[in-house]
């Protein structure tokens, strides 16, 4: 059975040119055109992704990605931003999104992100290797891709949750932000930012001051690094 996307986007022209290039990638596609329709049309369908532009009628794309997140179904989520709404994009990062694209945008590389957001969401093949990280009260499964700090289950997004098991394989080595983007992202290019939002919503469910944080800790002028709780 096909993946279900849903593109959300009130630019027709836009959108016909998504649904397209999704639909000739083998992908079964639905459109909405306003927020509220699209909290409905997710509610009802369960799609695998929703492509999620921001400027939106009813509810705005922001609002959307702020609903879809309190909600157990945890749809990932490919946000569209214009090019100048950098505050946006951070805050939709923030809220959870789990990648993002800047208009104008190759439609070629849409298709990639989504199916790279997709795998990491685990709805291409699952791998067969399995690894149980531990430290202390923190636990992660990459299996079942399952997250615990003192037995109650973390609520991570994608990228949060292959930012943490990716750090926690390698405990004590210096980071930047550029190799994590590559090495977590797998992209080797974009928004270097994007990895400091993760890095701070990763901080705020793990550590017990986010502000004096003391498993990733800020390695200055270099980027981050794991430190073992557990020694």
């Amino acid at each position: 059975m096909a993946q279900r996307i849903l593109v959300v986007d009130d630019d027709r022209t836009v959108s016909d040119v998504i649904c397209r290039y999704l639909e000739h990638a083998g992908y079964a596609v639905g459109h909405v055109g306003d927020g509220g329709a699209a909290l409905d049309a997710v509610r009802r369908d369960l799609p695998d992704l929703v492509v999620l532009d921001l400027m939106l009628p009813t509810l705005s794309g922001l609002e959307v990605c702020r609903a879809l997140r309190t909600e157990p179904a945890g749809v990932p989520i490919v946000m569209l931003t214009a090019r100048g709404d950098e505050a946006d994009r951070v805050l939709g990062l923030e809220l959870g999104a789990d990648d993002y694209l800047t208009k104008p945008f190759s439609p070629r590389e849409l298709v990639l992100r989504v199916g790279s957001v997709l795998r990491r969401a685990g709805a291409g093949p699952v791998p067969a290797a399995s690894q149980e990280l531990r430290d202390g009260g923190l636990e992660v499964l990459t299996g079942p891709r399952l997250a615990r700090l003192d037995g109650a289950e973390l609520t991570l997004t994608l990228r949060e949750f292959d930012l943490l098991a990716h750090l926690m394989r390698h405990p004590a080595r210096a980071f930047t932000r550029a190799e994590l983007l590559e090495q977590v992202w797998g992209w080797t290019f974009g928004d270097q930012s994007t990895v400091t939002v993760h890095v701070r919503r990763l901080r705020e469910k793990i550590e017990k001051d986010p502000a004096e944080p003391r498993r990733i800790v800020t390695v200055w002028g270099v980027g981050y690094r794991y430190e073992r709780a557990d020694g």
